[in-house]
Protein backbone atom coordinates (compact mmCIF):
# COMPACT_ATOMS: atom_id res chain seq x y z
CA UNK A 1 0.00 0.00 0.00
CA UNK A 2 3.03 2.38 0.62
CA UNK A 3 4.50 1.58 -2.41
CA UNK A 4 1.59 3.57 -4.54
CA UNK A 5 1.78 6.56 -3.36
CA UNK A 6 5.56 6.65 -3.70
CA UNK A 7 5.30 5.75 -7.36
CA UNK A 8 2.64 8.25 -7.45
CA UNK A 9 5.15 11.06 -6.02
CA UNK A 10 8.10 9.60 -8.36
CA UNK A 11 5.80 10.31 -11.34
CA UNK A 12 4.72 13.58 -10.46
CA UNK A 13 8.06 14.56 -9.95
CA UNK A 14 8.91 13.43 -13.41
CA UNK A 15 6.30 14.92 -14.38
CA UNK A 16 7.16 18.22 -13.15
CA UNK A 17 10.79 17.95 -14.12
CA UNK A 18 9.87 17.51 -17.72
CA UNK A 19 7.97 20.81 -17.54
CA UNK A 20 10.63 22.46 -16.04
CA UNK A 21 12.73 21.24 -18.65
CA UNK A 22 10.56 22.02 -21.65
CA UNK A 23 10.41 25.71 -20.31
CA UNK A 24 14.20 26.08 -19.91
CA UNK A 25 14.41 24.17 -23.19
CA UNK A 26 12.40 26.78 -24.77
CA UNK A 27 13.85 29.84 -23.18
CA UNK A 28 17.22 28.18 -24.92
CA UNK A 29 15.72 28.04 -28.09
CA UNK A 30 14.33 31.58 -28.01
CA UNK A 31 17.53 32.74 -26.60
CA UNK A 32 19.76 30.99 -29.76
CA UNK A 33 17.32 32.37 -32.52
CA UNK A 34 17.88 35.85 -31.20
CA UNK A 35 21.69 35.41 -30.93
CA UNK A 36 21.34 34.05 -34.37
CA UNK A 37 18.85 37.04 -35.73
CA UNK A 38 21.85 39.54 -34.41
CA UNK A 39 24.56 37.46 -35.99
CA UNK A 40 22.88 37.28 -39.15
CA UNK A 41 22.32 41.10 -38.45
CA UNK A 42 25.40 41.89 -38.53
CA UNK A 43 26.85 39.82 -41.28
CA UNK A 44 24.34 41.93 -43.41
CA UNK A 45 25.49 45.16 -41.54
CA UNK A 46 29.05 43.82 -42.24
CA UNK A 47 28.00 43.34 -46.18
CA UNK A 48 26.92 46.70 -46.57
CA UNK A 49 23.21 46.06 -47.74
CA UNK A 50 21.31 48.94 -46.83
CA UNK A 51 17.77 47.55 -47.47
CA UNK A 52 18.39 44.33 -45.28
CA UNK A 53 20.32 46.07 -42.32
CA UNK A 54 17.51 48.59 -41.90
CA UNK A 55 14.65 45.37 -42.42
CA UNK A 56 15.85 44.12 -39.01
CA UNK A 57 13.87 47.17 -37.16
CA UNK A 58 10.02 46.99 -36.09
CA UNK A 59 7.95 49.35 -37.94
CA UNK A 60 7.66 51.17 -34.81
CA UNK A 61 11.44 50.92 -33.31
CA UNK A 62 13.54 53.78 -31.98
CA UNK A 63 17.43 54.08 -32.51
CA UNK A 64 18.83 56.28 -29.86
CA UNK A 65 22.50 57.06 -31.50
CA UNK A 66 25.33 58.65 -28.93
CA UNK A 67 25.28 62.67 -29.28
CA UNK A 68 22.16 62.74 -31.78
CA UNK A 69 18.63 62.93 -31.13
CA UNK A 70 16.32 59.32 -30.96
CA UNK A 71 15.79 58.26 -34.14
CA UNK A 72 12.02 57.21 -34.52
CA UNK A 73 10.70 56.36 -37.84
CA UNK A 74 12.01 54.16 -40.75
CA UNK A 75 13.10 56.56 -42.88
CA UNK A 76 14.95 57.97 -40.35
CA UNK A 77 16.73 54.63 -39.51
CA UNK A 78 17.55 53.83 -42.98
CA UNK A 79 19.29 57.58 -43.12
CA UNK A 80 21.29 57.15 -40.16
CA UNK A 81 22.49 53.70 -41.25
CA UNK A 82 23.21 54.93 -44.85
CA UNK A 83 25.14 57.28 -43.23
CA UNK A 84 27.18 54.50 -41.40
CA UNK A 85 27.93 52.38 -43.82
CA UNK A 86 28.38 55.21 -46.23
CA UNK A 87 31.48 56.08 -43.50
CA UNK A 88 32.77 52.80 -42.66
CA UNK A 89 34.99 50.16 -43.99
CA UNK A 90 34.29 47.41 -41.80
CA UNK A 91 31.51 47.09 -38.97
CA UNK A 92 30.53 43.73 -36.39
CA UNK A 93 29.14 42.78 -33.44
CA UNK A 94 28.56 40.27 -30.84
CA UNK A 95 26.43 39.48 -28.78
CA UNK A 96 27.57 38.84 -25.00
CA UNK A 97 24.04 38.42 -22.86
CA UNK A 98 20.82 37.28 -24.03
CA UNK A 99 17.71 37.82 -21.31
CA UNK A 100 14.47 36.89 -22.62
CA UNK A 101 10.88 37.77 -21.00
CA UNK A 102 8.76 35.32 -19.00
CA UNK A 103 6.01 35.66 -22.03
CA UNK A 104 8.30 34.58 -24.37
CA UNK A 105 7.93 37.64 -27.12
CA UNK A 106 10.56 39.72 -25.89
CA UNK A 107 14.11 40.01 -25.02
CA UNK A 108 17.23 42.29 -24.84
CA UNK A 109 20.68 41.52 -26.07
CA UNK A 110 24.05 43.07 -25.00
CA UNK A 111 27.27 43.01 -26.34
CA UNK A 112 30.03 44.96 -28.19
CA UNK A 113 30.89 46.00 -31.18
CA UNK A 114 34.23 47.38 -33.35
CA UNK A 115 34.17 49.41 -36.74
CA UNK A 116 36.67 51.05 -39.13
CA UNK A 117 35.85 54.37 -40.51
CA UNK A 118 36.76 54.93 -44.31
CA UNK A 119 39.99 57.30 -42.74
CA UNK A 120 41.08 54.92 -40.47
CA UNK A 121 39.72 55.75 -37.50
CA UNK A 122 38.94 52.43 -35.01
CA UNK A 123 35.85 52.55 -32.80
CA UNK A 124 35.17 50.19 -30.37
CA UNK A 125 31.69 50.10 -27.74
CA UNK A 126 28.70 48.59 -26.48
CA UNK A 127 25.68 47.88 -27.43
CA UNK A 128 21.88 47.43 -25.99
CA UNK A 129 18.64 45.95 -28.18
CA UNK A 130 15.31 44.89 -27.26
CA UNK A 131 14.27 42.81 -29.61
CA UNK A 132 10.13 41.87 -30.22
CA UNK A 133 8.39 38.92 -31.53
CA UNK A 134 5.73 40.32 -34.04
CA UNK A 135 2.46 38.74 -35.06
CA UNK A 136 4.35 36.50 -37.85
CA UNK A 137 6.81 34.99 -35.21
CA UNK A 138 9.45 37.52 -36.70
CA UNK A 139 12.13 38.54 -34.20
CA UNK A 140 12.32 42.92 -34.81
CA UNK A 141 14.65 45.27 -32.86
CA UNK A 142 12.58 47.89 -31.15
CA UNK A 143 14.90 49.74 -29.84
CA UNK A 144 18.81 50.05 -30.69
CA UNK A 145 21.31 51.83 -27.96
CA UNK A 146 25.05 52.03 -28.41
CA UNK A 147 28.14 54.25 -27.54
CA UNK A 148 31.59 53.97 -27.90
CA UNK A 149 34.53 53.10 -25.91
CA UNK A 150 36.67 56.03 -26.97
CA UNK A 151 36.55 59.47 -24.76
CA UNK A 152 34.34 61.75 -25.27
CA UNK A 153 35.61 64.58 -27.76
CA UNK A 154 36.11 67.41 -25.74
CA UNK A 155 33.81 70.59 -26.42
CA UNK A 156 35.45 73.79 -28.79
CA UNK A 157 36.64 76.66 -27.18
CA UNK A 158 33.66 78.60 -29.24
CA UNK A 159 30.92 76.39 -27.51
CA UNK A 160 32.21 76.32 -23.85
CA UNK A 161 30.93 79.19 -22.13
CA UNK A 162 32.30 82.54 -21.72
CA UNK A 163 34.34 83.13 -18.37
CA UNK A 164 32.10 86.05 -16.15
CA UNK A 165 33.52 89.79 -16.79
CA UNK A 166 35.03 91.11 -13.65
CA UNK A 167 33.92 94.74 -12.48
Amino acid sequence: MKTKPFVLSICFALLSFAFVSTGAAADTKMEQALRDADAEWSRVAAAKDLDKTVSFYADDAMVLPPNQSMVTSKTGIRNLWKGFLDSLTDISWKTTRVEMAKSGDMGYLIGTYAMTMKDGTKDTGKYCEVWKKQADGKWKVAADMFSSDLPATPASSSLAPAAPEKK
